[in-house]
């Protein structure tokens, strides 16, 4: 038959792309789950008092063509002027060695968090490489693989130092003055809700004070000034004060380290080190401390370690930290973080090396000093004696220099009191200077770059002696040895090689929501149009910016069933706080400060407790029945019990345990009739898009996980993003921000240094859901429920599912109980997880929600062929298990619990009861295509009890 155009443009191309099985095969798999269609079989599973009875319009699917053609548009309305705002963020340079072959490299970008090390060898050196620059720069014992952004790290330093101060009565934390704005709205926000006093004045007033627990303190002051605070921390650590110190990455490289100056902890921003400024994010924000505060630090922290065979292995250590396990009693909430842009600046310091650090810091200095210079000559008046590469100009007619910098595309900082603000960075040329000169001067003078050069290289003071510099850097060899393209590709492609990422295997976490991230989607990150913005450039110039953001908004708010959407946590945790602060401020508002009661069921993320606690919340755990589901009876008795004192309760949905709980709408009825708003965690949204809404449902507010739900890549454990809805009564509570003001904004504190968050990988939403289209969203959750169906259906005989929901289905994800082999044969839910190494594939989620158990999500993008693949590794360990349990391998020597095998076993003398073959090539698959893990089973006790978290020389672990 005759085709017509409409079919022939086939508007739905990117829906074939994006869901992994055809038709032909999603028919084969509904066969398998006993449903006639996709809608038959969501009729079956999804609660019809939830279900929508049409998906939520934001209109029909674009091709890949006419999407990046729209966004292209769109991206064009932004203005591409030179910023010399700073505020710590600053224009960088990104190799395009590390371009290429990191961030748009799915080996790099589509990997998981490295909770599995033996398939993350790649990354967590990566990571390594960051702490060792990190512990270098900042002259202290121990550094974290990356926290969000400045702000939020200036948050979880004032934490940490209550934590670690003897002075428990103490409960007021001082800020110097001179701090970056964005970071103290951040603190204030954080420390209203633990009920600390912060003080803000002179530096040297602090000593003047009592009752303060921790010192908030910034080496490069946010006019530019640099300050020796030698003295002064020697003084308040007398007094057995904490003091935490903001530093600047790329001033570190020059300056004096503040370990080496008394400081406890010191952190900043790792943005200069080769990551744009899109707009505000993302990038990895460092963390170091000493040695003896190790146990109380946020965020992640790669150790040295050794595997079965007693080599150096890394992995994540002290685990043990993370809110996961120690729920609201965690040092923080973080779950994700920046992972990718860790290593991507991490990277930037391998290549470059010390020498080249040490050029490039030199440089934007000498320029500043010539700048200065030259500022000076024409009468002008510094308001400082010192800097490193911002200069705070005194100017009697601001508004004329501003039209100047205006008519020359330039940006300068304006919120200076009468003066203004220059910031210079690696991006700043020789002509740059003298379009500055003349913008500031207003005449048309040429500024003779040379002379001046000739002249502040003989005498500049603008960093005291003191704060010079005198230790080496980056002596390891990891530093010395890439600094050619050549060596820096290999270098790259060698770390790839010991991953396992999308791009080798389906990754079948549950809860996780490992789904493709279309190159077409990642595309745009990349744009100059969106990658050049400084976070707190005028609106008017981000005119693209908004388009996008309101567009993406609009989209979420159709698709969640809320009034309003703020786009401003960087990560799920995050908006999670963000979500539980606007609950408190609601209350507030009406007088009922007095509510603070989070109940929370027992099957809940581990971040929902620990976010409670951080927006100063009790935490009551409300208990789950037998088939897994939240205790109706329990919850309404704690509910009465706490009625007058009940703030929330945070649900998942579809439950942790993946079914949709028949009963969500009495939960949030129960909550409404006790005085309390319903948080539903956004978590297991993949599995609602299009058939349900959480504001259909009755939940007030939800953050999402853009980097499960909606494609953002996971990129080895971060960037996510974790904006909120909320339903118009908590609209007004949202986060604002402190330095730039727009209608979007309240006049709420903020949670992120950035008014949008990590604005940059916005694109890949936006993207998605164009390309996706309302009918394209609906069918990937279908799809994705129709995946986990066919996986427990399959697996059913072989492995208990723990959790069903009506008529035997699940949600998006199952559970194997492994416990019940456990205790008959032995073998466990880790030797099951390390024996799929050997077939090629990433673990399951281990032992979450339930322990014991292998939590499976295939998502919507694997097809039916990778998926089977899975099964039928599945099955095979199954019958090695009937191996072990039938005496042909003893429990001691046996292909699982020797898992994984890496490739020099072959070669090495082989005593085990199994042949080579049934190690390494357990399927037809492995032999055709193998992935080979480099370490064997890591030794986690070895690694917690022997910590070492810095690139130490090999002679240290033979």
């Amino acid at each position: 038959m005759t085709q017509t155009l409409i079919q022939l443009e086939n508007q739905g191309e990117f829906i074939r792309r994006h869901i992994g099985s055809s038709a032909g095969q999603q028919k084969e798999m509904l066969a398998m789950v006993g449903a006639n269609s996709l809608d038959d079989l969501t009729t079956k599973i999804v609660p019809r008092d939830i279900a929508l009875p049409e998906p939520p319009a934001v209109g029909e699917g674009a091709t890949e063509q006419q999407a990046l053609a729209e966004l292209k548009a769109i991206a064009g309305q932004n203005k591409r002027y030179q910023s010399y705002i700073g505020m710590g963020y600053a224009p960088s340079v990104l190799p395009p060695v590390i371009l290429r072959n990191l961030l748009e490299n799915p080996g790099w970008y589509t990997a998981y968090t490295p909770y599995q090390p033996e398939v993350s060898q790649g990354r967590l050196e990566a990571l390594l490489n960051f702490q060792q620059v990190t512990i270098d720069l900042t002259g202290l014992d121990l550094a974290s693989a990356s926290l969000l952004d400045e702000a939020t790290a200036a948050a979880e330093a004032m934490a940490m130092a209550k934590r670690v101060s003897k002075l428990k009565n103490a409960e007021r934390f001082f800020v110097a003055d001179d701090i970056h704005p964005q970071t103290l709205d951040v603190v204030r926000t954080r420390a209203a809700t633990f009920g600390f006093d912060v003080i803000v004045d002179k530096a040297e007033k602090v000593l003047e004070l009592e009752s303060i627990f921790g010192v908030l303190l910034q080496q490069v002051g946010t006019t530019g000034e640099v300050h020796d605070y030698s003295d002064l921390i020697s003084k308040l650590k007398q007094k057995k004060i904490i003091v935490s110190v903001a530093a600047d990455i790329m001033a570190l490289v020059m300056l004096t380290a503040p370990g080496k100056q008394g400081a406890d902890i010191v952190f900043g921003s790792a943005q200069r080190f080769g990551v744009p400024m899109g707009y505000g994010g993302p990038y990895a924000a460092f963390f170091a401390c000493r040695d003896e505060y190790k146990r109380s630090m946020p965020g992640r922290i790669i150790g040295v370690s050794r595997d079965a065979a007693g080599n150096r292995a890394l992995r994540m250590a002290m685990q043990t930290r993370e809110q996961h396990i120690r729920r609201e009693k965690a040092n923080s909430n973080i779950c994700t973080s920046q992972v990718l842009l860790a290593n991507i600046a991490g990277m930037y310091a391998v290549y470059h090396g010390a020498e080249g650090l040490k050029r490039i810091a030199g440089r934007i200095h000498r320029l500043t000093d010539i700048l200065a210079a030259g500022l000076q000559k024409a009468g002008l008046t510094l308001r400082h004696k010192t800097w490193f590469d911002t200069l705070t100009v005194e100017v009697t007619d601001k508004a004329s220099v501003l039209a100047r910098a205006e008519k020359a595309h330039i940006n300068l900082r304006t919120d200076i009191l009468g003066a203004i603000g220059v910031s210079l960075s690696e991006k700043t040329s020789r002509d740059d200077l003298t379009t500055l000169f003349q913008v500031l001067t207003g005449t048309e003078t040429v500024l003779d770059v040379d002379a001046l050069d000739i002249e502040v290289s003989a005498g500049s003071q603008s960093v005291p002696a003191s704060m010079l510099r005198n230790d080496d850097i980056l002596n390891h060899d990891n530093f010395r040895r890439y600094h050619s393209e050549t060596d820096m590709m290999r270098y790259l492609h060698s770390l790839e090689r010991k991953d396992l990422a999308l791009n080798q295997a389906m990754i079948p976490l549950g809860s996780c929501t490992m789904k493709l991230n279309a190159a077409a989607e990642i595309m745009p990150i990349t744009w100059p149009e969106f990658t050049e913005l400084h976070p707190f450039c005028p609106p008017e110039q981000a005119q693209g910016y908004q388009q996008l953001i309101s567009q993406l908004s609009n989209w979420l708010v159709l698709l969640t069933g809320y009034d309003a959407v703020s786009m401003q946590p960087n990560s799920g945790a995050q908006g999670e706080y963000a979500g539980l602060l606007a609950i408190r401020h609601y209350y507030a508002s009406r007088g009922e400060q007095h509510r603070h009661i989070c109940l929370i069921p027992s099957s809940a993320h581990g971040t929902n407790p620990a976010s409670a606690h951080m927006a100063g919340m009790t935490v009551v755990v409300v208990d789950c029945d037998k088939d897994g589901n939240i205790d109706l009876t329990d919850l309404q008795e704690k509910a009465e019990k706490h009625r007058d004192e009940l703030a929330c309760i945070m649900v998942t949905y579809p439950s942790t345990h993946g079914v949709y709980e028949e009963t969500i709408r009495q939960v949030c009825d129960i909550i409404h009739q006790n005085g309390g708003q319903v948080y539903l965690d956004g978590a297991n949204m993949n599995a609602q898009v299009g058939i349900t809404t959480p504001g259909f449902i009755g939940a007030d507010v939800s953050h999402l996980n853009l980097h499960k739900t909606f494609c953002i890549p996971h990129g080895g454990g971060g960037p996510g993003m974790g904006p909120i809805g909320v339903k118009k009564h908590l609209a007004p509570f949202l986060p604002g921000h402190s330095v730039v003001e727009m209608d979007s904004l309240t006049t709420q504190g903020a949670v992120s240094a950035a008014p949008f968050g990590s604005a940059s990988i916005l694109p890949i939403s936006w993207m998605y859901i164009r390309m996706m289209g309302a009918k394209g969203l609906k069918q990937a959750s279908q799809v994705a429920i129709l995946n986990a169906n066919y996986i427990a259906a399959r697996l059913k005989g072989a492995y208990d599912i723990l959790y069903t929901g009506r008529d035997g289905y699940v949600a998006h994800e199952c559970i194997l109980d492994i416990r019940p082999l456990k205790e008959e044969f032995g073998i466990s839910e880790m030797d099951i997880a390390k024996r799929l190494i050997d077939y090629g594939f990433h673990a399951p989620t281990m032992s979450f929600p339930v322990a014991g158990t292998l939590m499976v999500e295939p998502t919507e993008s694997e097809s039916k062929m990778e998926i089977d693949r899975f099964i039928n590794a599945m099955l095979a360990i199954r019958e090695e298990i009937n191996k072990v349990a039938k005496g042909d391998w003893s429990l001691e020597d046996n292909p699982l619990v020797n898992a994984p095998h890496v490739q020099a076993e072959l070669v090495s003398d082989w005593e085990h009861a199994y042949s080579r073959e049934v190690a390494v090539f357990p399927t037809p698959e492995t032999k055709e295509n193998k992935y080979w893990p480099t370490v064997k089973r890591l030794d986690d006790v070895y690694g917690d009890r022997n910590l070492h978290c810095s690139c130490a020389p090999i002679e240290d672990y033979r």
